[in-house]
């Protein structure tokens, strides 16, 4: 059937280009989106719009820096074109039937044909339940039992620079926006663990694969769902396992013994944490530096004050000898901002509170102004500290402006947990408890 003619759809010329044709029965979409671009001057945007893929990525593989061979993009591609599923060996496309689709149309209204990233994340800002969660849960099963089978993809370039790139961190976002898009990164690579490949590539992708699980643990873990977070880092640590990259899978312990550290488990999280110490060895590196601030903390909060100050010397020890790359600002370096985090919590349950007030001034120095969540939970690390030393007062206040000046989206997992933490350990007659403890019953 014919389809209709939107501004900007492939032109009828290019549809009869035999360049384009064999491009369509080879599934060589490199040469299908250089001749879009080229031939048909359709912006590389546009196609991304079209077609649910960044332009970034339609850049890349338009230029030969990337393949498609994935059928769930592929059928996307078919979609977002207007190519009938016959041209790409595809079964017929759903609007062949009747029901026909206006691929590459401006949609001034801003309803984009595909939507996927944007319905992830509207599910999971709702709330880690229902849609969001069975979605978040299919990604993992399902890299879950790629991982178990014998099976990469050429184009590992790109998405070892995606997991890098999520690495910096929230940079300002939503925590629920950052899961969404990683989910649907995830979703996108998935098929490629599939896929016949040298035990090089193999290797290479689970690292890529560990990298990236492992973040969504941690988002998971700051939005409070403890037990969606351990189901990823085991998925991670699988992954990391299968890389043969030992520092990643103590990176992954170690990230993963935050979740029981936060949310009242001391004693498994100083068994994480030793683990990870053990996989990182005696050499110097920021997992194994992660582990010894992580087991610090867990001791401190345990009440095992000599092994919680044995570890904190240790964690000085190993901060000092890091190189330049391990220091790095990211997820997977320990920079001297994260140090005096990790130091803060530690100190604070000691209840060295001098040295604790001076790491807490460290970070704040630190820390990058779009932090949120880490500037919060340094100020409610300070008003514990004021607690300490009886000004409850004030602490209260700290507190308050701390937590209170978060927007809605930050109130709820790990900030919610230590500000109500907070609250609880104030006397009822505190002033301003009531006021924190309104502010908790809102979020």
């Amino acid at each position: 059937m014919a389809l209709r003619n939107p501004p900007g759809a492939l032109p009828a010329a290019l549809r009869r280009d035999p360049r384009f044709t064999e491009a369509l029965a080879r599934r060589d979409i490199s040469t299908v989106f250089a001749l879009a671009h080229n031939e048909g001057e359709i912006s590389f945007n546009k196609i991304s719009e079209a077609c649910g893929i960044r332009a970034e990525r339609v850049s890349q593989i338009a230029r030969g820096n990337a393949d498609v061979t994935s059928l769930p993009v592929l059928e996307r591609i078919a979609d977002g074109l207007g190519i009938p599923g016959a041209d790409l060996g595809l079964a017929a496309r759903p609007w062949e039937a009747g029901n026909p689709v206006t691929p590459l149309q401006d949609h001034g209204d801003g309803d984009d044909p595909m939507k996927r990233r944007d319905v992830m994340r509207g599910a999971l800002a709702a709330g880690l339940a229902g849609t969001g969660l069975a979605a978040l849960t299919s990604t993992r099963t399902d890299i879950d039992a790629a991982l178990a089978a014998d099976h990469t993809h050429p184009d590992l370039g790109y998405w070892e620079s995606t997991a890098e790139r999520y690495g910096y961190g929230y940079h300002g976002q939503a925590p629920a926006d950052v899961l969404a898009n990683l989910q649907d990164d995830l979703e996108e690579m998935k098929p490629l663990l599939f896929q016949a490949q040298t035990d090089k590539s193999r290797s290479q992708l689970c690292h890529v694969t560990g990298q990236m699980a492992g973040m969504l643990a941690i988002v998971l873990h700051d939005l409070g769902n403890h037990r969606e977070a351990h189901r990823w880092f085991a998925t991670a640590g699988r992954a990391a396992q299968q890389s043969g990259d030992q520092l990643l899978h103590a990176w992954v312990l170690g990230r993963e013994a935050m979740v029981p550290l936060n949310y009242g488990a001391p004693a498994a999280a100083a068994k994480l944490a030793d683990q990870a110490r053990h996989l990182a060895g005696e050499t110097p590196s920021a997992a194994a530096a992660l582990a010894a601030a992580v087991a610090s903390r867990a001791y401190a909060i345990g009440g095992d004050r000599d092994k919680a100050l044995g570890a904190v010397t240790d964690v000085e020890r190993l901060a000092d000898r890091l190189s330049p790359q391990q220091r790095a600002d990211t997820w997977f370096g320990y920079p001297m901002q994260k140090h005096q985090v990790h130091m803060s919590q530690a100190l604070t349950h000691l209840g060295e509170t001098r040295r604790a007030y001076e790491a807490q001034a460290a970070a704040l120095q630190l820390s990058r102004a779009p932090s949120l969540m880490t500037r919060a939970l340094i100020a409610i690390d300070q008003a514990s500290c004021l607690v300490h030393d009886g000004d409850r007062e004030a602490a209260a206040h700290v507190a308050i402006q701390a937590y209170g000046g978060l927007p809605a989206s930050y109130r709820n997992g790990l900030t919610q947990t230590r500000a109500l933490a907070l609250c609880q350990a104030l006397p009822d007659d505190t002033p301003g408890r009531d006021s924190l403890s309104e502010l908790l019953d809102v979020a």
